[in-house]
């Protein structure tokens, strides 16, 4: 592989032990993205494994949206499509390790499509890549707020069942408060925010010890094992052959652990990205998949009644499920259990909307420090006393409050958009990888962790994988299909893309010079920097180099 031909201003700093300089440009150190760091780097590799897992959330997520995918062959659709998940997630997650170790930025994939695609074609592909990530990730910030918000709702409604009368506006106002706590968190809690992700891990890792012990210990009436692991067929409720509804519900699966990107996102705030990266993104496939699997059997054998999870958006199943489980040989419902375990899965969530608020907010200004968004100058300001673009997460926290009041006119709208996070991510992904494929893989600097011989076939499975799974994805939930049934991700996906041409277009074209990697990555093959005849990003100003500290 070769190492990237520096610019004539700029020095690869190949050498350095400091994983945080990529060169020293014109006398300035710059990190891998290509500008002096503005944020502190304050996640060690213990920080970063905490918002890795409670990003990811896998048990809770995979409990959250179990009636999603519970009609496409009950539990041992369930179970096995997790299994399915993993196996090719695996592959992303390896591609995804080996970007970050060699490229580690805020932008991500962004970035890395931008370096992979060469000199040709890297604005053009870098700007659509990060676009859709984007729109994937917002997306599932609104869906993770919404199971929040229902899970506060419903740790209410326990001990005031017969007195409450439920109103769609009542998950709404939850929805608010959920969002908007976790903005002001981002914003003013920078320095406790690591703390806060420890405090998350230990509610998914010993919380979701707790709640499968509780789980395979309480019950006085269990599920069969035929029901469990065999039952699959009779309940095949999609109107589909029994191998395309399976397919279909391993949807269910990559949700669960389907966010492998997310931590690459705050690659400027590690004292030691690209060794970190790696090893944390590793430990979120790995242990999200273990403690879902495990959760996956203990809570399908707690199920006695399909019927409970065929609810509508605002209703949250895992409750009925509890009760279930935590009653005694009478029946009495225990709800002081109940309470406990929603509790444990409530700090759990709220804790990976801060992490997820978090993720995206650092992936727009990424977007906007490089001119890629609408009032670029605005979003891509950084207040260095917090330690955090405040325009840019005030922004996600506004986009994030339309999306949740759609549930309020369409519930199927609003979970068309929620489900189209795993397409629009997974789409995002196969672009550097198909790039990185097309270009022979050349254009990456060996990171600490690099696959080597294996980095080809890897990479190729990764795209085969997520092209297979992303088309059953916009697959009908169900046959006949209906306005009620419809998947409309592939209208989603088309929009995206669509609606980013058009500012691609309108905007970008002339008037985005591409991210600053490019001076440090992207050259010809005499090492000129290539922009495409548009002024350099040395030449035109940077939206985030204006005023005092916040020059670039």
């Amino acid at each position: 592989m070769n190492d990237p031909i520096p610019s004539s201003s700029s020095k690869i700093d190949g050498g350095s032990e400091d994983e945080t300089v990529a060169a020293v440009e014109n006398g300035v150190v710059v990190n891998h993205s290509g500008y002096r760091d503005q944020l502190k780097r304050q996640y060690g590799l213990l920080g970063l494994a905490g918002i890795a897992l409670t990003v990811d959330n896998a048990w809770v997520a995979l409990g959250s949206s179990i009636s999603v995918s519970i009609l496409n062959g009950g539990p041992p659709g369930l179970i096995f499509g997790l299994i399915v998940a993993l196996f090719y997630y695996t592959f992303i997650g390896l591609g995804l390790a080996e970007f970050a170790s060699s490229v580690p930025t805020a932008g991500g994939v962004y970035h890395w499509a931008t370096i992979a695609a060469g000199p040709r074609h890297a604005r053009i592909t870098g700007f659509f890549t990060g676009w859709i990530n984007f729109y994937g990730w917002i997306f599932d910030l609104a869906a993770l707020v919404q199971i929040t918000a229902n899970i506060s709702l419903n740790m209410y409604v326990i001990y005031h069942k017969d007195s409450y009368s439920f109103q769609p506006w009542h998950t709404y106002m939850a929805y608010l408060g959920v969002l908007w706590i976790c903005a002001a968190l981002v914003i003013w809690g920078n320095k406790i925010l690591p703390w806060t992700q420890h405090v998350g891990m230990f509610f998914v890792v010993v919380g979701g010890i707790v709640t499968i012990v509780v789980l395979a210990v309480m019950p006085r009436e269990r599920a069969s094992n035929y029901f469990v692991w065999g039952s699959f067929e009779e309940n095949n409720l999609t109107g589909w052959g029994g191998g395309v509804a399976f397919l279909l519900g391993v949807l269910n699966g990559a949700f669960t652990v389907g966010t492998p990107d997310a931590i690459t996102h705050i690659a400027e705030e590690l004292p030691k990205p690209r060794k970190d990266l790696p090893i944390a993104i590793g430990l979120q496939i790995g242990l999200g998949f273990l403690y879902a699997f495990c959760f996956a059997i203990v809570l399908c054998y707690a199920i006695t009644d399909l019927g409970i999870l065929q609810g509508g958006i605002n209703t949250y199943p895992l409750v009925d499920i509890y009760l279930q489980a935590t009653a005694d040989a009478q029946g009495n419902h225990n709800l002081g259990a109940t309470f406990g375990l929603l509790f444990i899965i409530w700090c759990a969530s709220m804790l990976c909307c801060i992490g997820t608020t978090l993720t995206i907010s650092r992936l727009y200004w990424a977007l906007a420090r490089d001119n890629a968004v609408p009032m670029s100058s605005l979003f891509s300001r950084v207040n260095e006393k917090l330690s955090c673009p405040v325009p840019a997460t005030l922004f996600v926290a506004v986009v994030a409050t339309g999306i949740g009041a759609i549930p309020l006119g369409s519930e199927v709208a609003f979970l068309n958009l929620a489900g189209s996070f795993i397409i629009l991510t997974t789409v995002s992904y196969a672009i550097p990888f198909t790039a990185h494929i097309l270009t022979g893989r050349k254009n990456f600097p060996k990171g600490p962790f690099h696959l080597g011989k294996l980095g080809m076939p890897v990479n190729i499975l990764a795209v085969l994988f997520i092209t297979m799974f992303d088309i059953f994805y916009c697959f009908p939930y169900a046959i006949p299909t209906n306005t009620e049934v419809m998947n409309y991700n592939s209208i989603i996906l088309a929009g995206v893309v669509a609606i980013t041409g058009i500012w691609w277009v309108l905007h970008a074209r002339k008037h985005y010079p591409g991210p600053k990697v490019m001076s440090l990555y992207v050259h010809d093959d005499q090492g000129a920097e290539v922009l495409q005849g548009v002024p350099s990003a040395a030449e035109v100003e940077s939206p985030g180099n204006k005023g005092g500290k916040k020059k670039n």
